[in-house]
């Protein structure tokens, strides 16, 4: 009896590492969104499998098809069609912000995970219908942003946990770039980028949820006492419907964050300043940082190393979700917890905007 009971164990463990090494069966909902070139041009690292593809603009899918190598017979019209086909075990959406709400309801009732590009919703109402899905379902929804795979970002964050430049006073973000008409983005893209029904606003919503995912984090998920924020149309030629310049103000207890979102920058960044109590650290890009822990010691500058695997990548860092040998921890970049907040802090600067007023957060 009891050596039955140890083969049992050992084939039950057997499985599990078995799952553990198999690739995670992605499926990738929509094409519009470029960030989509991520997921389909990144090496093959045996983590995850892209099964099925959902995009009913051919034309796109032939395209991507022809540049990346996938095969055209992965591509379906709808989730229902791949989700009948291919059985995947998560997806990753890559069409309009307004569409994000519809894949979480049609993934969530089968129990495929979600990761969706940033911002995690379009609205505040479309967040909690996403994270109450998520929860009656027990799935797992993250949000990918660029900026949560710098290691510049990380080792900030390291100096402030660590003590060494005292607490926060002020965080300042900066993202942005000469703008999406300027820089030459793809038609299907722009378009919905720049409809405020599909993509919520303009700058304030495609940049300054960056900002808001950073701050929220660096102050460990604290929720602002409020916002206000001023949004500006300088390109009115370019964008007659939403803004292209945005500056988002939070107030804390004892700190303020600042979020500059931006489609006039003259040079592509995504920066961000951190100030405490007796110190500062500035991640410039992605791997240089510049420090300076007191007034009597000296600037410091590194150029680091990237991140380590999985944690250098959102889909190693999905499947490692999945499969378990990663532990979520709330109010991490991609948290649902996190973005969240990022929402309330979004809807509240569209208000202010409305406004001109300032918006408490109750």
């Amino acid at each position: 009896m009891k050596y039955s009971i140890f083969l049992l164990l050992i084939l039950m463990i057997t499985q599990v590492k078995a799952q553990e090494a198999e690739p995670v069966r992605v499926g990738v909902v929509g094409l519009t969104h470029t960030h989509v070139h991520w997921i389909l041009g990144r090496e093959d690292r045996g983590d995850i499998e892209i099964v099925g593809i959902v995009e009913p603009n051919r034309e796109l899918a032939q395209r991507y098809s022809d540049q990346h190598g996938y095969s055209m017979d992965i591509v379906y019209d709808t989730m229902e069609e791949m989700f009948e086909a291919v059985n995947p075990e998560a997806v990753t959406a890559f069409g309009t912000i307004y569409e994000h709400l519809e894949v979480v309801q049609k993934s969530a009732p089968l129990g495929i995970h979600v990761m969706v590009e940033k911002p995690l919703a379009i609205s505040l109402d479309h967040a909690n219908q996403m994270k109450a899905l998520a929860e009656e379902h027990n799935i797992h929804l993250l949000t990918n942003y660029e900026t949560t795979w710098y290691s510049a970002n990380h080792e900030v964050k390291r100096i402030l946990d660590d003590g060494k430049i005292g607490p926060i006073r002020k965080i300042v973000v900066h993202d942005g770039h000469k703008g999406p008409a300027e820089i030459g983005i793809n038609i299907e893209f722009l378009e919905w980028l720049t409809d405020p029904a599909q993509n919520g606003a303009g700058a304030l919503t495609d940049f300054g949820c960056y900002g808001a995912n950073l701050i929220t984090w660096l102050n460990g998920g604290q929720r602002p006492v409020s916002v206000f924020a001023l949004a500006q149309t300088i390109k009115p030629e370019l964008y007659p419907n939403v803004d292209d310049e945005a500056t988002i103000l939070l107030e804390y207890p004892e700190a303020q964050g600042v979020i500059q979102a931006s489609w006039n920058w003259p040079i592509a960044r995504k920066d961000m300043e951190l100030y405490g109590k007796t110190g500062y650290a500035h991640a410039d890009d992605a791997r240089n940082i510049r420090f300076r822990l007191s007034e009597e010691t000296g600037e410091v500058k590194e150029t680091l190393n990237g991140l380590s695997a999985p944690f250098d990548d959102p889909f190693s860092y999905f499947a490692g979700i999945i499969r378990g040998t990663i532990k979520e921890e709330p109010m991490n970049l991609s948290s649902l917890e996190n973005n969240m907040i990022v929402m309330e802090i979004l809807e509240a600067a569209m208000e202010s905007t409305r406004t001109g007023q300032k918006v408490y957060l109750d």
